[in-house]
C-alpha cells in the first residue's frame, strides 16, 4: 500500500490510499462466476490493476464491452511486443486479428508471464466477445483490423519524421480512443465523439508512455524497440541509445524535454473531450488516466532519471487522481496544478524552453477561463509541511492498526 517512510512524509495520502486498497479488494470480488468471463476479469487485474480499477465504474454491459476491446488489444500488442516472433510470422497475424476474435478455437503463444496466458487461452476472450451486442462486436472488430493493420506496417518501418511518430500513436492509441467513443456511443450514453478529438485522447497517452517506457523500450532483448522519432533525437545524439549514457545526459535531458513538449500538443484536445461527456462515470474512467498523464509528464520533464530507471507517480498520489476525480472542475484543477509543477521545471536556456512555456501557459489559459480553479484541493505541495512527532506516531499506529485488521479479513484461501 506504499511504504510506511512516504506516507510519513505525505500523511494526506493515507485515507485515499485505504479507499484506494479497499476498492481494490471490491473489484476482485466482482469477478463474474461464468468462466469465460471470470478469465476475462482476472485477466484484466492481472495485466492493468489500474485500469481493472477505473473500469469498474461503468455500467456493466458496457464494462463487459470495455474489458473485452481492452484484452483484444492487449493481445495484439502482445504479438507486436514479442521481438522473438520472426517478421514473416508476426505481420500475417497482426493483420488477420480481426478474425482471430471470432474463432474460439484460434490461439497463438507468445510474450511473458500473464500476457503468455492471455495468448494461451485467448479463446475465453473470444468466446465473451461473441456475448457482446452486435454493435459492440463491430466496433471492436474495426479497430482491431486497423490496429493490426497499422502495427504491421511499422514492424517493416522506423520511426523517422514526426509525422511518422503520430501515425505509429494513432495506430496503437489513437485508434483507441475512437473505438471506446464508438462504445460509449454504441451504449447510449454519449453523443459519438469526433475522431480527431479521440485520437488526441490516445496520443496524449501513448506518447506519455513512450517518453516514460525509454529504457525500458531501448533495452528489450533480443531487440530494442525505438519508437522516439529521429527526426527530434538526431538533434542531440547520433543514436537513441546514445541517451541512456552518463556522458550524454545534457542532451539527453533536452531531448527529453522536447518529447515532452511535443506530447503538450494534445492536451487542450483532451479537455475538450472530456467536458464534452455527459455520463460521470464514462467521465472519470476517461479523466482519471488523462490526469495520470499529465502528472507523469510534469514527473519525467527535465529529469535524467528517465535515462536511469522507472519514473512514476507515487501510489499515494495516484490514490488522490482517482479519489478526487469526479467532475471536470477536478480534471480543470489537476491539469493546471501539474502544469504549473512543469512549468517551474523549465529552464530558460533549454532549446524548446519558448515552446514548451507557450504550451503550458495555453494549457492553464483553458483551466483558468473554465472559471472553477478556487474551488478545489491542489496536487501541489509547495514547501513540505512540518508535522509534530506525535501526530506521526499516532498515523503509524492507525495505520499498523488497519493492517493488522485487512490481514484478518482476508480469506484463507
Amino acid at each position: 500500500m506504499g511504504s510506511v517512510g512516504v506516507i510519513l512524509k505525505h500523511p494526506d495520502d493515507f485515507y485515499p490510499l485505504m479507499k484506494l486498497k479497499l476498492a481494490a479488494r471490491h473489484a476482485e470480488k466482482q469477478i463474474p462466476p461464468e468462466p469465460h468471463w471470470a478469465f476475462c476479469y482476472s485477466m484484466l487485474h492481472k495485466v492493468s490493476r489500474s485500469f481493472a480499477l477505473v473500469i469498474q465504474q461503468l455500467p456493466t454491459e458496457l464494462r463487459n464491452a470495455v474489458c473485452i476491446f481492452y484484452l483484444v488489444l492487449r493481445a495484439l500488442d502482445t504479438v507486436e511486443d514479442d521481438t522473438s516472433i520472426p517478421t514473416d510470422v508476426k505481420v500475417p497475424i497482426l493483420t488477420a486479428f480481426q478474425r482471430h476474435i471470432y474463432d474460439c478455437d484460434w490461439q497463438f503463444s507468445c510474450g511473458t508471464k500473464d500476457y503468455k496466458v492471455l495468448m494461451d487461452q485467448f479463446h475465453h476472450v473470444s468466446t465473451a466477445f461473441l456475448e457482446l451486442g452486435k454493435s459492440y462486436q463491430e466496433a471492436i472488430e474495426d479497430i482491431t483490423k486497423r490496429m493490426g493493420a497499422g502495427m504491421a506496417k511499422f514492424i517493416c518501418k522506423e520511426v523517422e519524421t514526426i509525422d511518422d511518430y503520430d501515425e505509429y500513436c494513432h495506430y496503437v492509441a489513437g485508434l483507441v480512443g475512437l473505438g471506446l467513443s464508438k462504445l460509449f456511443h454504441a451504449s447510449g450514453s454519449e453523443d459519438l465523439a469526433s475522431d480527431y478529438l479521440s485520437n488526441s485522447m490516445g496520443l496524449f497517452l501513448q506518447k506519455t508512455n513512450i517518453i516514460r517506457d525509454y529504457l525500458e523500450d531501448i533495452n528489450e532483448i533480443p531487440k530494442s524497440r525505438m519508437f522516439w522519432p529521429r527526426e527530434i533525437w538526431r538533434n542531440y545524439v547520433n543514436k537513441l541509445e546514445d541517451l541512456k549514457y552518463e556522458e550524454n545526459s545534457e542532451k539527453a535531458v533536452q531531448c527529453l524535454n522536447d518529447m515532452v513538449t511535443n506530447a503538450l500538443m494534445h492536451v487542450e484536445d483532451c479537455l475538450k473531450y472530456m467536458a464534452a461527456l455527459r455520463d460521470p462515470s464514462i467521465f472519470r474512467f476517461c479523466a482519471i488516466p488523462q490526469i495520470m498523464a499529465i502528472g507523469t509528464l510534469a514527473l519525467c520533464y527535465n529529469n535524467i532519471e528517465v535515462f536511469r530507471g522507472v519514473v512514476k507517480m507515487r501510489r499515494g498520489l495516484t490514490a488522490k487522481v482517482i479519489d478526487r476525480t469526479k467532475m471536470m472542475a477536478d480534471v480543470y484543477g489537476a491539469f493546471f496544478d501539474f502544469s504549473c509543477m512543469l512549468k517551474s521545471k523549465v529552464n530558460k536556456s533549454d532549446p524548446n524552453a519558448t515552446k514548451t512555456l507557450s504550451r503550458l501557459e495555453a494549457v492553464q489559459k483553458t483551466c483558468r477561463d473554465s472559471g472553477v480553479l478556487i474551488k478545489r484541493k491542489s496536487y501541489i505541495v509547495r514547501s513540505e509541511p512540518r508535522y509534530n512527532s506525535a501526530l506521526i506516531v499516532m498515523l503509524f499506529i492507525v495505520l499498523s492498526i488497519l493492517f493488522a485488521y485487512l490481514n484478518a479479513k482476508r480469506p484463507n484461501n
